[in-house]
């Protein structure tokens, strides 16, 4: 028999949607059918994957957004809401990182860093997780409505890693704000979870992999090799389904056994 999960009917905001695993999460739930809403600073980017996913038949939908800029969040969620319907799911996926050695850290570097990762994760988080909570506060009985939120955190907030230390400390952050709103929110029928990636090829970072960096650090691997997107496409869209209705607060590591 098999087995198969359908978010036809729901939508997804998704930040940081324009390249990366931000643009695989987005193609990876419009092809569970959901709608989705692609959001980012890089527009045009955005509009090349609403073409993609349109392409193969799913709804997509543009939206800029600075989240380190707390009214472009709010201006951002409430036009998705408008334009698409309530948010059910939410993929906090947009991040930022610098490589330095601790003591060559700058006030800017961290403001950098943690406004993206944490301050801006948490807010996008907050203003969705408001309407979810406003929603499943005013439902019917028999019509409960909750939501999923995803953050996507990283292997580097459950192992420090050298030279990435204020990144590793942004993602530990990301870890523990996962669980607090898995305690507050879960009540609602809102489940909180996060997903932390190991080293994955992107475009970002593909050239990386070929360098003698790049080469030594694959040696390291458990398995000496890297991941691809698509590698997280299944537990994405389980955390995102209402089979996932008994998953809050889970922190998935997805690295290949790096952080055991």
């Amino acid at each position: 028999m098999a087995y198969s999960i359908d978010l036809s009917g729901r939508v997804a905001f998704i930040t940081g949607a324009s390249s990366g695993l931000g643009a695989q999460f987005a193609r990876t739930l419009a092809r569970a059918g959901a709608g989705v809403v692609l959001a980012s600073r890089r527009v045009e980017k955005l509009k090349e994957l609403r073409a993609r996913i349109e392409g193969e038949g799913g709804d997509a939908h543009v939206i800029e957004l600075d989240v380190t800029d707390h009214d472009s969040i709010k201006s951002a969620v409430a036009h998705a809401e408008t334009e698409m319907g309530s948010i059910d799911i939410l993929v906090n996926n947009s991040g930022v990182s610098t490589t330095q050695r601790l003591q060559d850290v700058t006030p800017e570097d961290y403001d950098f860093i943690f406004d993206t990762n944490v301050k801006g994760a948490f807010f996008v988080a907050q203003e969705v997780g408001k309407r979810m909570l406003a929603r499943s506060r005013g439902a019917a009985p028999g019509s409960f409505t909750g939501g999923r939120i995803i953050n996507i955190a990283s292997m580097a907030g459950l192992k420090v890693l050298p030279q990435i230390g204020a990144y590793c400390m942004s993602k530990a952050a990301v870890v523990q704000m996962t669980r607090a709103m898995a305690v507050e929110w879960g009540k609602f029928g809102i489940n909180t979870n996060a997903i932390c990636p190991g080293y994955i090829d992107t475009e970002i970072n593909h050239h990386h992999w070929d360098t003698e960096q790049g080469r030594k650090l694959i040696d390291m691997l458990p398995r000496k090799r890297v991941g691809s997107p698509q590698d997280l496409d299944a537990l994405l869209v389980m955390l995102a389904s209402d089979q996932s209705h008994f998953v809050n607060g889970a922190i998935i590591a997805a690295d290949d056994g790096f952080a055991v």
